[in-house]
């Protein structure tokens, strides 16, 4: 994974995605037609499990219109760079073989909900899914 390009090749992506935005600490994700961007964000990891000795992750998120708000609603925490890269191209296809279906923010959240991650951050607030 080069630091100059997309952390995901081209011939990688599922039909209609693109890279938006990659650097060293963040890269994002955007349909062309689903109006959807993800993200992949690293961040501090305040909210890990404090037996894990994390001190950044990755949060994973998704953006959306609604009028003329931008609303951001997260994802997931994973461990590494790898598993945040893996894990935007699992909801990419997720989105993909669902795209027809999406209609607004509801469904795009069950579609993403069905998505599970490796090196997921357990945040010792919530059960594990």
């Amino acid at each position: 994974m080069s630091p100059d390009g997309p952390p995901i090749p081209r011939e990688e992506l599922p039909p209609g995605w693109g890279a938006v935005t990659f650097c060293d600490g963040q890269f994002a994700y955007r349909h062309r037609q689903a109006p959807i961007e993800l993200v992949a964000d690293r961040t501090a990891a305040t909210r890990s499990h404090p037996g894990l000795g994390l001190s950044r992750c990755w949060e994973l998120r998704y953006q959306y219109s609604l009028g003329d708000q931008s609303i951001a609603e997260s994802i997931g925490h994973v461990s590494t760079r790898r598993a945040a890269v893996e894990g935007v191209l699992q909801c990419m296809h997720h989105i993909h073989e669902s795209v027809d279906e999406l209609c607004g923010p509801v469904e795009i959240q069950d579609v993403l909900d069905r998505v599970r991650f490796s090196d997921v951050v357990p945040d010792g607030q919530s059960p594990t899914r």
